[in-house]
């Protein structure tokens, strides 16, 4: 049976009965995995919040925010392979599926032999960025001393993981993602609680889970090979034509990646300039962002597997039906964030924070929360449509684009508006993204036409 045949979602769950089953079983999955990232930092804070002084939190922060952008600039690991794996196995063709992965796991060896050998650099010149209290940036330097040696398991995980989302072996990514997330949680509690080892502990149970998850992941990833038709082929895995490829997509998903982060890191800044009331309410504000993000990419994931699939196989009825059922069962997920956010907004603040006056500030800003789904929906779907079909150049010219109006915006409508105009401005540059992706996509349509 070919890689193109069947899928795990398919053989197991009899879903041949159109696109709509298809995108949920890939989905659900993906959703779970996702939420999973946002609760472990939960954890990682409440053990360190129990130790006597609260820079030991700051500490964990810091470090952990210092890898995030780290890491965060090598996302194009896992959303290249999950687009060129999806169109190989569109294709049939288990040589290509076999050397995708191979290929993603150098570059993501490489790098992070880089991060590893400038390490120190590296570092430095977070702190200096930062400019964290001292207690907080020794705490932060220990730990990031500590987890840069789970580098090389961090980005294998990424290309892994991008791999199965790629082959639509959604249950698989998240056995992984439960495994390291899990005992992640477990390691922390082990280390700091019973150890005593504090801020290394923390950092030290992440690089264990990333290198158990890693080698978890290329296990599940062995098995599922036997039944792929393929041979591995070093030449196959070092054609010049598919390097460059790979190397073009990374470079303009990590433009990309660059561009967002800036996008976001203004919402904090112009946050500060406003006062540390704005800045810690919109902190505990992007929480219910971060939670949408993570909940509509699990649609994105699947969306950019079916995708990726159709044109490789140059099905564009089956493009067209993914994109349809995909941005409808997404539409409808935004709509219940929407009411969920309306209804119990208030009382969800109240779980983030007991402070009265700060949570009655943030709730001031509510209305903002309640209208992002419906607003963003529509940008994560496209993210996945194009990371399937891997036109990248265009997610990168769009992200340009909307971050320009953004930053145009960001440094305008506060002086009118004050908190309400940095998050008006927020809603503006999703639905943005989602315009500008809008208009390259007849791009994605024509890759299907015949040579």
């Amino acid at each position: 049976m070919g890689p193109g045949t069947s899928s795990e979602s398919e053989t197991r769950s009899g879903l041949r009965h159109g696109p709509y089953n298809r995108i949920w079983a890939l989905s659900w999955p993906t959703i779970l995995s996702n939420l999973t990232v946002p609760m472990l930092g939960a954890v990682d804070t409440a053990v360190m919040g129990h130790l006597p002084d609260p820079a030991y939190v700051g500490g964990v922060a810091v470090g952990a925010m210092i890898f995030s952008f780290l890491y965060w600039g090598f996302g194009f690991l896992r959303m290249g392979t999950t687009g060129f794996v999806a169109q190989a196995r569109g294709r049939k063709d288990g040589d290509e599926i076999r050397a995708i992965l191979a290929r993603a796991l150098l570059v993501g060896l490489m790098a992070a032999v880089v991060l590893m050998v400038a390490q120190f650099p590296l570092r430095l010149g977070a702190m200096g960025l930062l400019e964290a209290a001292p207690d907080v940036e020794s705490l932060a330097g220990r730990y990031f001393d500590t987890r840069i040696w789970g580098a090389p398991a961090t980005l294998a995980n990424y290309a892994v993981l991008g791999w199965l989302l790629g082959m639509q072996y959604a249950r698989a990514a998240l056995a992984i993602q439960i495994v390291i997330n899990g005992l992640n949680a477990t390691l922390d509690i082990w280390f700091v609680v019973e150890l005593g080892w504090d801020v290394e502990g923390v950092a030290l149970a992440t690089a264990i889970a990333q290198y158990t998850g890693a080698f978890l992941g290329l296990a599940l990833i062995g098995i599922r090979l036997k039944k792929i038709p393929g041979l591995w082929s070093r030449n196959r895995i070092l054609d010049l034509a598919e390097l460059g490829a790979l190397f073009r997509v990374s470079r303009d998903i990590f433009l990309r990646t660059l561009a967002m982060i800036f996008a976001w890191s203004l919402l904090t800044w112009m946050g500060a300039r406003l006062g540390t009331t704005v800045l810690a309410a919109n902190a505990l504000l992007m929480n219910f962002q971060s939670f949408l993000a993570h909940g509509l990419d699990g649609f994105a994931h699947a969306t950019s597997a079916l995708v990726g699939e159709a044109v490789g196989a140059k099905n564009r009825d089956a493009l067209r039906k993914t994109v349809i059922a995909a941005t409808v069962m997404a539409a409808g997920v935004a709509v219940g964030y929407s009411l969920i956010y309306g209804l119990f907004g208030a009382n969800l603040l109240a779980l983030l924070t007991d402070i009265p006056e700060l949570r009655d500030f943030a709730g001031d800003y509510l209305i903002w929360m309640t209208l992002s789904p419906i607003l963003s929906v529509w940008a994560y779907q496209l993210d996945g449509i194009f990371i399937g079909a891997t036109r990248a150049a265009e997610m990168r010219n769009a992200m340009i684009v909307s971050v320009a109006i953004y930053t145009v915006s960001m440094f305008t409508l506060p002086d009118l508006l004050g908190n309400h105009g940095l998050w008006a401005s927020v809603m503006l540059f999703m639905v943005v993204r989602a315009l500008t992706l809008a208009a390259f996509y007849p791009r994605v349509a024509r890759m299907l036409e015949a040579p």
